[in-house]
């Protein structure tokens, strides 16, 4: 009787870990032109490049691409920590951490004042768009990132823009 009651409790609280895990990638904004439907943290961290493109606009989706993708959001963010990877529940609640800490060793280092860069974070990735001046700022800012706790991945997508002579 005490074995089925622990395998009870034990099913339950997955159950309820795996709701409240879910609640990061279900809690959809109503999306307005340009906005991303699921909040995902977006922050300019430098602006020095003025004819650098900016932060490109989030499609607008529908309720239905919405929907599509809050489920494998869901599986995406839970998976992590079911396999042991993550301490929180779900990998995307730690992106509105992460983002910041960005910024701030970014500020920090100091060495990419030149620049023009935006950075997104979803599911303990990192995306760093916009423009550097050379290679090696291009490198070293993808590795300044990739050091940061809990990162899991950083995607460069950094355009070189170097100075005109």
């Amino acid at each position: 009787m005490q074995q089925n009651h622990t395998a009870a409790q034990a099913a339950l609280h997955f159950l309820r870990t795996l709701a409240l895990a879910a609640l990061p990638c279900m809690a959809v904004a109503q999306p307005g032109p340009g906005t991303n439907p699921f909040g995902d943290p977006v922050l300019q961290l430098t602006q020095a490049i003025p004819q650098c493109k900016p932060m490109p606009a989030f499609r607008p989706a529908t309720p239905e691409e919405i929907r599509a993708q809050a489920h494998g959001r869901v599986d995406r963010g839970t998976t992590c920590y079911r396999s042991g990877r993550c301490r929180l529940p779900n990998a995307y609640l730690y992106d509105k951490e992460i983002i910041p800490r960005v910024q701030k060793a970014v500020e920090f280092d100091g060495r990419f004042g030149d620049s023009g860069v935006w950075v997104e974070g979803q599911r303990r990735w990192v995306w760093l768009r916009g423009c550097v001046r050379g290679k090696a700022d291009k490198e070293a800012l993808e590795q300044l990132v990739r050091g940061l706790d809990d990162v899991e991945a950083v995607i460069n997508e950094l355009e070189l823009m170097p100075r005109k002579p």
